[in-house]
């Protein structure tokens, strides 16, 4: 698994790649951490190599959702395959998270 995050202008751009099985869902997660403190920017998530995720990195991207939305700025999940979508559906979270 791949986590890597860029900052540009008035936004958070993070690309995930591989697979975000538990194990790497720990490590992704303290790469991640600096977005539960983010103060006025967005977060895109670019998820077109993400090849699965596990209920723990689910449980991630809802705490930074909750984190950045309190603050009232919005996080969006970038090309999203169906796979990975569907995983958003059966868990009710496709109507949380915004996709692009």
């Amino acid at each position: 698994m791949n986590t890597k995050i860029e900052e540009l202008d008035d936004k958070f751009v993070v690309t995930l790649e591989g697979e975000m099985d538990t194990a790497a869902a720990t490590e992704a997660e303290e790469v991640l951490k600096q977005l539960y403190e983010n103060e006025g920017k967005e977060v895109i998530f670019e998820c077109e190599g993400l090849e699965y995720i596990a209920s723990s990195g689910l449980r991630i991207l809802i705490n930074i959702l909750k984190a950045t939305m309190a603050k009232g700025n919005r996080v969006v999940l970038r090309n999203v395959n169906d796979d990975i979508k569907n995983v958003f559906k059966l868990t009710g979270f496709l109507n949380i998270f915004e996709f692009e």
